[in-house]
C-alpha cells in the first residue's frame, strides 16, 4: 500500500513553499517520525516527518520545486518496513550479551567512521555540508567553494549569509592583490585585443564592489505584502505621546516579586501595551475587525501579533486569546517567541491569523514612524523610544520618560475619531495602570 506524503497545510497568508531539501532518496527505508523533507515558505522552513513506516518508494517533487499547500510530495510503500513501534518491541527482547556486542560494534563503526572523515578532509570524496538547495545555488553563481565556507546556522548548517560573505572576502582579497600588483609595478592585464586592462580610480581607492543576490523568500513575501497594504488600503496615521513614569515605577517596585512570582520572567513594557490594546479593542471593535471583499468581518477574539526582528525579516508570531491571559502569560509567551524567531523555530500556527499588530521600533532607537499594515488586519501600534523630554504639568516644566506611539489604520473600515479615541485609550490606561486592572 502506498502512503502519500503530502506538504504541510498553509495558512491563507501563504500560497506556496518550495523544496528545500530530502532527507531520504527513493528506495531508503523511513521510519514512522522519521524526518522526510523541509519546505521552505516564505515565513519559515517546515520539517516534513514521515505519518508510516515504510520504503520512500517516489519522490514526486525534487528539491527546488514550488508546492501548494497539502500537494503530494512522495509516494511511501507501507508494507515494505517494519513500525518503528514493532522495531522498538524486538529490540527490547534483545539478550544481553547480544546488546553488549551491538553496543561494542556499534562504538568500532563510529571510530571507523570518525577516522575516515578525518581522512576524507583531504580528498575530493569529502561529504558536502548541509546547507539547501537555495544556498548552493547561490554559490555556484557568486563562485564560492562551499568546502571552504563556515556555517553560522543550526549545527554548521551553511546559510545564504555565509555564502555572500566568504564571496566578499574572495573578492576584496582579490581587489588587494591587483592593487598591489599595480602598485609594485607589474605589468597591467592584457584584453583579447591587446587592450590594457585597468581598474577604475587609482590604486589607493577603497574598493568599489557590487554584488547582485537574488532575495529571499521571506524578504520578497515582505516587499509584496507592504506594498499591497499601501495600494489595497486607505492608509492613514495618528500620533500621540505617552507619559511612562507609573508603569516604570512599577516595574522598578515588583520587578524582583515578579519574577520571584512567575519563575523568572521579567516584568517588561510590551505586555502593559498588549493588554491596553485588548482593552481599546474591546471599546472600538472595527479597530480588531478586517474587510473581505464587500464584508466586514468582526472578530470575537483577540489574538495580537508581535513583530520580532531576525536576520532573515520581519515575523509576526501571535499571542491568542490575549483577553485571557495576565502580564506574566504575555511576558513569557514573547520571550518564547523571541527565542524561536532568532533559531527559525516558528511555526507556521504561531504565524497564521492576527487581529491587531504591535511593532516596537523603539529597541533600535526609533523616535518616531509610520508602521504599515499587516493585512487583512485594519490597525497596528507602533511603539517608539522611551526618551527623557520636558512637559507641563500642573503648570510646571518637568521631564518624564516620553514616547511617541503611532496608529495607522485603514480608513475604509475605521473613522479618524475612533482611530484618534482608540489611541488615546491606550495613552491612558498606560499612563494609569490601575485602569487595566479596574477595566476602566
Amino acid at each position: 500500500m502506498s502512503w502519500e506524503v503530502k506538504a504541510p497545510r498553509f495558512p491563507e497568508s501563504i500560497s506556496e513553499g518550495t523544496i528545500a531539501a530530502w532527507h531520504k532518496a527513493p528506495g531508503d527505508t523511513v521510519h514512522r517520525d522519521e524526518l522526510l523533507v523541509d519546505v521552505e515558505t516564505e515565513k519559515v522552513t517546515i520539517e516534513v516527518f514521515a505519518q508510516e513506516s515504510g520504503r520512500l518508494e517516489k519522490i514526486l517533487k525534487d528539491a527546488g520545486a514550488t508546492v501548494l499547500s497539502e500537494e503530494v510530495l512522495a509516494l511511501l510503500e507501507v508494507s515494505a518496513a517494519v513500525p518503528a513501534t514493532a522495531q522498538q518491541a524486538v529490540s527490547k527482547q534483545l539478550a544481553p550479551e547480544k546488546a553488549e556486542a551491538e553496543k561494542a560494534a556499534a562504538a568500532e563503526k563510529a571510530a571507523a567512521a570518525e577516522k575516515a572523515a578525518a581522512i576524507d578532509t583531504n580528498t575530493s570524496t569529502s561529504k558536502a555540508p548541509r546547507t539547501s538547495p537555495a544556498v548552493k545555488k547561490l554559490s555556484a553563481e557568486l563562485g564560492v567553494d562551499l568546502e571552504t565556507v563556515e556555517g553560522s546556522g543550526r549545527d554548521g548548517r551553511i546559510l545564504r549569509a555565509d555564502v555572500q560573505r566568504a564571496a566578499d572576502d574572495a573578492k576584496r582579497s582579490e581587489r588587494q592583490a591587483s592593487i598591489a600588483g599595480i602598485s609594485a609595478g607589474e605589468a597591467p592585464p592584457v584584453g583579447e585585443g591587446g587592450e590594457a586592462l585597468t581598474s577604475i580610480g587609482s590604486a589607493s581607492d577603497e574598493a568599489r564592489v557590487e554584488r547582485r543576490v537574488p532575495m529571499t523568500r521571506l524578504r520578497a513575501s515582505i516587499a509584496r505584502r507592504l506594498v499591497e497594504a499601501q495600494h489595497n488600503a486607505a492608509m492613514l496615521t495618528t500620533f500621540n505621546e505617552v507619559d511612562m513614569s507609573e508603569v516604570a515605577r512599577m516595574r522598578e517596585k515588583y520587578k524582583d516579586q515578579f519574577a520571584a512570582r512567575h519563575g523568572g520572567v521579567r516584568l517588561g513594557f510590551m505586555s502593559f501595551f498588549v493588554s491596553a490594546a485588548v482593552e481599546a479593542l474591546k471599546r472600538f471593535p472595527a479597530v480588531n475587525a478586517s474587510i473581505d471583499a464587500s464584508d466586514i468581518v468582526y472578530h470575537g477574539y483577540y489574538d495580537i501579533g508581535v513583530a520580532v526582528s531576525t536576520e532573515a525579516g520581519l515575523l509576526v508570531p501571535v499571542i491568542r486569546d490575549a483577553d485571557a491571559l495576565g502580564l506574566a502569560q504575555i511576558e513569557e509567551q514573547i520571550v518564547q517567541y523571541s527565542a524561536k524567531a532568532r533559531d527559525g523555530k516558528l511555526s507556521l500556527e504561531e504565524l497564521a491569523g492576527g487581529t491587531f499588530t504591535i511593532s516596537n521600533g523603539g529597541i533600535f532607537g526609533s523616535l518616531l514612524s509610520t508602521p504599515i499594515l499587516n493585512p487583512p488586519q485594519t490597525a497596528i501600534l507602533g511603539m517608539h523610544k522611551i526618551q527623557q523630554r520636558p512637559i507641563v504639568v500642573d503648570g510646571d516644566i518637568v521631564a518624564r520618560p516620553m514616547m511617541y506611539l503611532a496608529l495607522s489604520y485603514d480608513h475604509r473600515l475605521i473613522d479618524g475619531k475612533e482611530a484618534v479615541q482608540f489611541l488615546v485609550t491606550i495613552k491612558e490606561m498606560v499612563e494609569d495602570p490601575a485602569r487595566l486592572l479596574l477595566e476602566i
